[in-house]
């Protein structure tokens, strides 16, 4: 018989998580009923929970619901937002393994049904797939924020996503106090306007406080809510207008400093590199596999290098490093390589920090403080990434300020203290280019579109003088040394409407987003023609 929580789905998806998965965690019990009711939910848990699941599964149900009824059409329902292209590519691995597996189960029970369908689509995603999915939609779309920012300004993509009935924001806490949350709470708002009826909201976070900063980003500037504090057990209102499941990130955790021998100073010497390397190296040893996170591209070379000659014995490929100047192959070579135990060690800036599976982690080394508690437990949380798992951790203390930082951060793990995350104030730059790229699809009413925004949680406080500014600048073009230039929208100050300029769709899907332009020269390793990466 399915447990109470499973009594919600569809008896084959219940007894197929029974057989797959088990029983249900804890925060998985209390999303499913508040995600099956239909109003916006925010699950906060640490990493290893349920998360993904807990928000999946519900969609996947109510999927299977409709394909059983032969009521399943060929559009998008689900929309997947993840801040990393290579979570992305991971759900999509992840998600359809369990797909087989319940239409295998169907077929055995008698039961005709379509095939439910994933793709993703980012920056990596080959044109010939991009044509594919808007001749024939998925049902579950997954992507970035940046591509969702240009799927809801491309005419042709802006169909595909008219029929999304739920979007699910996972990492949210990794963009809400940066601009690219800013830009990405814009998108959610474009993208309510666009479909036929309100996305139900899903958010899936690291735990942060106050929780409710993240909620609000999460569903707007709107009002009223629940919260169902495991922790405290008490619910709350006037809150943000959705469930929040917060399970609390108190999870025991085998933590411990390293100090080395040499007494710290100031900086870090070469005597006290050289035994940090060796105790790194003994550990790795003990372990089956170990992740070991630098703050720095640079330091994950060096620290992979002088890991390398301290264990060559135990065979080739047995180190290696990732970082976002890596290309994307040898990046996902350490990933798949690490999972299957080739590798015993890989040496990563914040490039591994989030969610992507990279197997059984035995053991988390941080050389350096990691500056923030939710690093911190988001870093020794990749150790253990199973539930019921002790994430391992040590943190190596290089100079007497790191020592500092390491000792506050472990009292404050111990104690419960978490740092309290913040939202940029209305960033008038993302707000130009999300104006500029709505007016590209189609004429706004002036009030309309301040409505929009305003909607919009960081945009919340956004006077109608700075909107008003930001549409005259726009409108208006910028003087240059050729005379005006840059003037991308339409601006009828009579009726009060705006539209894009020719060239303003081009420029918005080809200079939005929040992620700075660098200057990279690509590596390429010769004879062979392989691209190592990319520097400065």
């Amino acid at each position: 018989m399915p447990s109470m929580p499973l009594s919600l789905f569809h008896p084959l998806i219940a007894e197929w998580f029974q057989a797959q998965v088990g029983q249900p965690t804890d925060v998985q019990g209390q999303a499913w009923p508040a995600i099956q009711s239909g109003g916006d939910v925010l699950i906060a848990a640490p990493t290893g929970s349920g998360k993904t699941f807990a928000a999946f599964l519900s969609c996947i149900d109510h999927l299977f619901k409709q394909a059983l009824a032969r009521e399943l059409d060929d559009h998008t329902q689900v929309l997947y937002v993840s801040p990393l292209k290579a979570l992305s590519n991971d759900i999509q691995k992840n998600l359809q393994q369990p797909l087989v597996e319940i239409g295998q189960a169907a077929l055995s029970a008698g039961l005709l049904m379509p095939e439910l369908r994933v793709l993703v689509r980012t920056g990596d995603t080959p044109m010939a797939e991009r044509q594919q999915m808007l001749k024939r939609p998925p049902h579950i779309l997954v992507t970035t924020p940046e591509s969702l920012y240009i799927l809801l300004t491309a005419e042709k993509s802006r169909r595909l996503l008219q029929t999304v009935r739920t979007v699910i924001v996972d990492e949210i806490h990794a963009v809400v106090p940066n601009k690219r949350g800013a830009h990405l709470a814009l998108s959610l708002e474009r993208l309510e306007a666009l479909t036929l009826t309100k996305p139900q909201r899903i958010g899936l976070s690291a735990t942060q406080r106050p929780i409710e900063t993240v909620a609000r980003f999460l569903v707007g500037n709107r009002t009223s809510s629940t919260v169902f504090d495991s922790a405290l057990s008490t619910q709350h209102s006037a809150l943000p207008p959705c469930t929040i499941i917060d399970v609390g990130h108190k999870r025991e955790m085998d933590l411990a400093v390293e100090v080395p021998k040499d007494e710290l100073s100031a900086v870090a010497t070469n005597a006290i590199w050289a035994d940090i390397y060796d105790r790194v190296a003994e550990l790795v040893r003990q372990h089956r596999s170990t992740l070991v996170f630098v703050n720095t591209r640079r330091l994950a070379e060096r620290v992979s290098h002088f890991l390398e000659e301290r264990l060559r014995d135990l065979g080739a490929d047995v180190v290696a490093a990732h970082h976002g100047s890596l290309s994307r192959q040898i990046r996902l070579s350490a990933e798949e390589r690490l999972k299957s135990g080739k590798t015993r060690v890989v040496v990563a800036t914040a490039s591994l920090e989030l969610g992507i599976d990279i197997g059984a982690v035995d053991l988390v080394c941080q050389i350096g403080s990691p500056r923030a508690i939710a690093t911190c437990l988001q870093r020794v949380g990749r150790a253990g990434h199973w539930i019921k798992a002790i994430p391992k951790g040590r943190l190596f203390a290089m100079t007497r300020d790191d020592l500092l930082e390491c000792a506050a951060l472990m009292r404050a793990i111990r104690t419960g203290v978490l740092d309290r995350i913040a939202v940029p104030p209305a960033p008038l730059d993302i707000l130009a280019q999300q104006l500029v790229a709505a007016a590209a699809t189609q004429t706004w009413e002036e009030d309309d579109l301040f409505d929009l925004c305003r909607r919009a949680d960081p945009y919340r406080a956004l006077t109608r003088s700075d909107f008003d500014q930001v549409l005259r600048m726009l409108a208006d073009g910028i003087a240059t040394n050729r005379g005006r230039g840059l003037a991308y929208l339409f601006h009828d100050r009579i009726n009060r409407r705006i539209k894009g300029r020719r060239g303003a769709r081009l420029a918005a899907i080809t200079s939005g987003g929040a992620i700075p332009d660098t200057a990279n020269y690509a590596v390429v390793a010769e004879p062979e023609g392989t691209v190592v990466g990319s520097v400065d």
